[in-house]
């Protein structure tokens, strides 16, 4: 089975965060750069199936409930309200389909993956013994610690397992992943991270287990047939991917946006393997589609480079910023000041110096000088003209630069404001009104059409200055006040 790309059905993922922290910057980036691919993709005219969730099984959450004394049913159930919260608080669209790994269907479909994989003969047992990391939830070796520690997680204390688990022949499928890679030279982007898989398939891959002993960690969805073993959470989360869809049994739904549509999910760059090796590789062996596009992001760094981890306790809070600056200006800044593949830094300073010098020096002084001198002088509103959004903008959000696409915004922002110096339609109104009405209009004109761009973007300020130029009015009051 193929995927083919030209349907008018989308489907866009994020990975499902675990549920053992609460949420950090590095997570909005994720949600919100996949929420502009969701809204760019309705605005042009495609049916999307937009899906998040969060990510519920394993060893992580497993020793989160047991340090506080409750059963991990309860801890979960405790979390996913603020997972709903958190989403909305960094404006995802209400149009979003919410997939939680504890969810009774998704338990069953996942059991039913495990047995096409299964029939396929790429499931077995043995005894082994490895180093494993709490928290990537993955097998290390000794090459990839540092001093005995995950670099990743250097503060936890590396596991030694040693039992027998059932595990997948992800070394049957070295061929098939490196055939994919070939067949769809953009299945991972950016292209660096496409080189950067192919070679770690290239070198050989080996086998990697599927589940854990219940008797040592029974919190997980159960292995069909063997009650003594519970799947591994890689094994569990991935296939969230397709059974939020409904699969198996809304074989409708499936074919519509992962068969014959254009299945994107997006991914930290610590989730590289998982997401496109491995989960591939899953697939292949089910007898189903791979992903179409893997986008790969950058973290989120803090003091000295590191990155942002609940582990490390690092973390910022995007809702403290939300608070005071509004979803909007969280939204600009994680788009457009944090690049787009690479890890970039953040600090509130520059958060700060950017939200006054870009949004409230910028794009909000800007509207209420045009939308002045267009409520002073027009008799009567612009006629609203089409969406002309520019075709480099397109091309910039087709392939997930949405930094870029931010940057074409803000060049028109930028030109505007130059317009309006050499120009001067605020003198040229006394010695030649004709003429400054038509640069009046035409400065409203190129307006709207910064907001139909700005609309996958900053959805909140897109509308307002949609409004106000409709109305013909001022702003009630600056789209983005300075802070001193």
């Amino acid at each position: 089975m193929k995927n083919e790309s030209h349907s008018n059905n989308f489907y866009i993922t994020t990975t499902l965060p675990y549920v053992n922290a609460d949420l950090h910057l590095g997570h909005a980036l994720e949600f919100v750069r996949a929420d502009v691919i969701a809204r760019y993709k309705k605005l042009m005219g495609y049916e999307v199936f937009f899906n998040t969730g969060t990510d519920e099984h394993g060893l992580k959450i497993f020793k989160k409930a047991a340090e506080q004394g409750i059963e991990p049913q309860k801890y979960v159930d405790g979390f996913a309200p603020n997972f709903q919260k958190f989403i909305k608080e960094v404006g995802m669209t209400s149009d979003i389909h919410i997939v939680r790994t504890t969810d009774a269907h998704h338990i069953k479909a996942a059991q039913e993956f495990w047995k096409l994989c299964e029939k396929a003969g790429d499931i077995y047992k043995k005894t082994y013994k490895i180093k494993y990391c709490v928290g990537c939830e993955l097998e290390k070796t000794d090459s990839e610690l540092v001093d005995g520690k995950c670099p990743l997680h250097p503060n936890l204390t590396i596991e030694l397992i040693d039992e027998e688990n059932y595990f997948f022949r992800f070394s049957k499928y070295q061929k098939a992943l490196l055939d994919l890679y070939v067949a769809n030279p953009k299945m991972v982007v950016p292209d660096n991270r496409l080189r950067e898989i192919r070679a770690f398939v290239e070198r050989g891959l080996e086998d990697f287990s599927i589940s854990r002993l219940a008797s040592k960690m029974p919190w997980g969805v159960p292995v069909p047939g063997d009650d003594k073993q519970v799947m591994y959470v890689w094994f569990d989360a991935l296939t969230n991917y397709i059974t939020t869809l409904g699969w198996p049994e809304n074989k409708e739904q499936f074919e519509k946006f992962w068969v014959s549509g254009t299945p994107v999910q997006y991914c930290g760059k610590d989730n590289l393997r998982q997401q496109s090796a491995m989960w591939q590789a899953m697939l292949v062996s089910a007898g189903l589609p791979p992903t179409h596009t893997i986008v790969v992001d950058g973290f989120v760094t803090g003091a000295g480079g590191v990155k942002m981890s609940k582990s490390l306790g690092n973390v910022v809070d995007p809702r403290d910023i939300v608070s005071e600056y509004g979803i909007d200006a969280l939204r600009y800044f994680v788009l457009r000041e944090l690049q787009p593949f690479e890890d970039s830094p953040f600090t509130l300073e520059q958060f700060k110096l950017s939200y006054n010098a870009n949004l409230a020096n910028g794009l909000g002084n800007l509207v209420s000088r045009v939308m002045k001198m267009a409520s002073t002088n027009l008799v009567e509103p612009i006629k609203i003209p089409e969406n002309n959004i520019p075709q480099n903008y397109k091309d910039a959000i087709e392939s997930f630069d949405l930094k870029k696409a931010a940057d074409i915004v803000w060049a028109e922002i930028g030109e505007l404001d130059t317009m309006i110096q050499t120009t001067a339609p605020f003198k040229l109104i006394k010695t030649d009104k004709e003429k400054a009405i038509e640069i009046i209009s035409e400065l409203a004109v190129r307006l709207y059409n910064v907001a139909c761009m700005l609309a996958p973007l900053l959805p909140e300020t897109s509308e307002k200055i949609k409004d106000i130029i409709k109305n013909n009015s001022m702003p009630e009051k600056p789209l983005f006040m300075r802070k001193d």
